[in-house]
């Protein structure tokens, strides 16, 4: 998991392996599939320490059964970039009897136990000894773990309808190897069949391989946009719908306590202090929604906190609290809920940006909501059109309501789609429900909800083809995670 206020952390690839499964189709095999979780706060979560782990498979009952689950890690010392690789071959053996071989390829990493882990497998080039395969990407991470010299076996074979494929010949090669092709030239290896070579005296090889083309593609991390210069423009959105109950009253959850920050103020501060080292005017747009407002006491679902509609940006974390407490008497809480006003309005200044094409901005909106959204399809309606846009929205559910809807906006269960079915075109929507961090550290709090930012902004930028800008003198007051 990376975040805005982790310390560096280590990229690990788990391979999982299982043996010994018990056979419960009736007519063919098992189609097994493996779910890891953890706990955390009251979550499930598995921490491995080893490099391999093996566990048996408990029965119904907690018997001991004879199913082996295998757990492998590595560490990934690599960065996440990617490389496009074009091969090709020529003069493959032919291994069927009326048509000419259908080939296919798969390359293999070898990992530190000395197993064999597939990385790519071609499509297949039916009826042809001179092959030509598609271009294709895969990150260095999963090609090499980073390791650039180490061993890949590349194996090509014949593909048969009945899975019973015919093998053609096999070759090693490295990244080191591959690179040779960086600059349009090609880089070959013979397709070797070991029995052929002991059977056969004048044996020379099964076909040669040819890497046409390799591209690296350069990935850029969120550290790479922040010391470009690109600032964080952090909104905060706060539900001042009745159903919070009357700020005057203790159960409340907009009362102010002399002695105790009430849920608001509590996940404001702490998502707050983290996106403000990010932002290097200090100065936050604060909105409020779901309240009748002076002087006309008119419901307004897009409200300055401070009453200023032409600037309502509050000094620093503090100034937004300050414009908070000072609202709350002079308001009229009422409703509904709607909460795609605030998005639009986040939404048409983050629009702005995308005229730029430049990676200096990007635009995080918090609300903070008591109850279930009543404009469900409009908010559905908005999110579509802001996944278009460098803008995130986090999501944090205050007090006891049920939050069950605010899953479907998070994305992590399905696609969220508008009501006509247009996808999102990136998944922007973080929720986490306050009442889970009640008795954790506002930073357990903060690295929760602001866990997916980093891979938002890059995902953004990445999918535009905006670089970061050249590093500038710019720091953190907190230590950047990866």
């Amino acid at each position: 998991m990376s975040g805005l206020l982790v310390g560096p952390c280590l990229k690990v690839e788990l391979r999982i392996t299982c043996k010994g499964i018990q056979d419960r189709d009736a007519l063919s095999k098992p189609d097994p599939c493996f779910l890891l979780k953890r706990k955390s706060h009251g979550q499930w979560m598995e921490i491995i320490s080893q490099r391999k782990l093996c566990k048996a498979l408990l029965r119904p009952g907690g018997t001991v059964g004879k199913a082996i689950v295998t757990i492998s890690a590595e560490e990934l010392t690599g960065d996440d970039d990617y490389i496009e690789l074009s091969f090709s071959a020529r003069k493959l053996d032919d291994k069927d009897f009326f048509t000419k071989s259908d080939p296919f390829m798969e390359i293999y990493r070898m990992n530190e136990d000395a197993t064999m882990q597939l990385v790519y497998r071609t499509e297949t080039v039916m009826n042809n000894l001179n092959p030509v395969w598609k271009t294709f990407k895969v990150s260095l991470n999963s090609l090499c773990s980073g390791d650039h010299g180490r061993k890949l076996q590349c194996t090509v074979w014949d593909w048969d309808s009945n899975g019973k494929h015919d093998y053609i010949g096999e070759f090693e090669a490295s990244f080191n190897e591959m690179r040779g092709a960086i600059d349009g030239r090609q880089v070959q290896w013979p397709c070797l069949n070991p029995k052929y070579r002991v059977k056969k005296k004048n044996y020379k090889n099964s076909g040669i391989v040819i890497l046409n083309q390799c591209k690296i593609i350069k990935m850029h991390s969120f550290l790479d946009y922040i010391m470009g210069g690109c600032q964080i423009q952090f909104t905060v959105a706060i539900d001042f719908t009745a159903s919070n109950g009357d700020p005057g009253n203790s159960c409340s959850l907009h009362y102010i306590h002399p002695y105790q920050p009430n849920e608001y103020l509590k996940a404001l501060v702490a998502v707050g202090e983290i996106c403000q080292d990010y932002d290097s005017d200090k100065m936050f747009p604060a909105f409020g929604f779901g309240a009748q407002i002076p002087p006309d006491y008119k419901v307004s679902h897009d409200f300055a906190v401070n009453f200023n509609a032409e600037n309502p940006e509050c000094a620093g974390i503090q100034g937004v609290v300050e414009a908070y407490q000072a609202c709350l008497p002079k308001l009229q809480l009422y409703g509904p809920t709607n909460i795609a006003p605030i998005i639009q309005k986040v939404a048409n200044s983050a629009s702005q940006e995308v005229h730029t094409k430049e990676a200096m901005q990007y635009f995080i909106l918090l609300i903070l909501t008591d109850g279930v959204i009543t404009d469900m399809a409009d908010t559905r309606e908005a999110i579509v059109q802001a996944s278009h846009l460098p803008m995130s929205v986090i999501i944090v559910g205050v007090g006891n309501a049920d939050f069950s809807d605010m899953q479907m906006l998070d994305g992590d269960d399905g696609i969220l789609r508008s009501p006509k079915g247009e996808p999102v075109l990136r998944d922007i929507v973080q929720f986490v429900p306050f009442r889970n961090f009640k008795h954790a550290s506002p930073a357990a709090l903060a690295q929760r909800v602001l866990a997916e930012v980093p891979h938002q902004v890059v995902d953004y930028f990445n999918s535009k083809g905006i670089k970061p800008k050249a590093p500038r003198h710019f720091q953190s007051s907190r230590q950047l995670g990866p």
